[in-house]
């Protein structure tokens, strides 16, 4: 397949494999992470899911397969509008939409699609060797998927604005701007990407899926009162849970809880 799925305890790993084209994008893997996501997205033994690039591949992603005439090319506006709501759909609205944390293990060059696919994912590991490049402006276009927007949620408006323009942000720029928030040694990323995933895991599941959700939707809402608002609700529907009265035990005890995501 496209995108090896592999299930490691509670973490659901993702790996992005094309490596003859160096995990260049394809519409299979738009399918094939939809597919998985919505797999992982009902699976209660599934707390959190991992995105990476197959190592043999060279990079993370090298986006777009420049070398198929027919890349980037539209024939005609009606193909276009009933294609809408497919696009829509696309990995990287499924992978902001994903109820769960997703985090990003960047191993290399992350291109076009593969760059934007990084934004949408809610915490990024980066390997020393890591570069997030928009290339599109220079081919005529411009950052689908809303990519230059999320990646100015990231870290600004200025810093956005140079990459769309072409310009590469390396791995320590992107850990200094705050696109990465943790920056390792190439040999090391994956499994300092397990240990972090697996620390995760072991967090109540309910409680870390509302908090994306308050961050994201949050983030959408036009002030910080009727965020906090909002979060009122999940605070008291998470206090209800067997999770939460466990986790508050095990601290007054000094002990581990033992979470059941209930």
């Amino acid at each position: 397949m496209p995108v090896h799925y592999e299930k490691r305890n509670h973490v659901g790993w993702l790996t992005l494999s094309r490596p003859e084209a160096r995990n260049a994008w394809g519409e299979d893997f738009n399918e094939e992470i939809t597919r998985r996501c919505d797999e992982m997205a009902s699976d209660p033994e599934i707390r959190l899911a991992v995105l990476t690039g197959d190592e043999a591949g060279g990079a993370f992603s090298a986006g777009a397969n420049l070398k198929n005439p027919q890349t980037h090319t539209q024939a005609s506006m009606a193909e276009f509008i009933e294609g809408l709501a497919q696009r829509h759909r696309s990995a990287g609205q499924v992978l902001t939409e994903f109820p769960k944390p997703v985090i990003a293990a960047v191993n290399g060059y992350a291109v076009g699609i593969g760059c934007i696919v990084t934004y949408c994912c809610d915490l990024i590991i980066a390997s020393d060797r890591a570069e997030w490049r928009l290339p599109q402006v220079a081919l005529g276009i411009l950052p689908n998927h809303g990519g230059i927007v999320r990646l100015a949620r990231w870290v600004g408006k200025g810093q956005a604005m140079k990459v769309a323009m072409g310009y590469p942000m390396k791995a320590e720029e992107a850990f200094r701007f705050g696109l990465a928030q943790w920056l390792v040694p190439h040999a090391e990323l994956i499994a300092q990407t397990t240990a972090i995933a697996e620390r995760l895991a072991e967090l109540p599941p309910l409680a870390s899926r509302l908090a994306k959700e308050s961050l994201n939707r949050g983030l959408d809402m036009p002030n910080a009162a009727d965020a906090a608002f909002i979060d009122l609700y999940r605070f008291m529907a998470l206090s209800l849970t067997e999770d939460a009265k466990e986790s508050h035990a095990a601290w007054r005890e000094r002990r581990r809880p033992q979470i059941r995501g209930a």
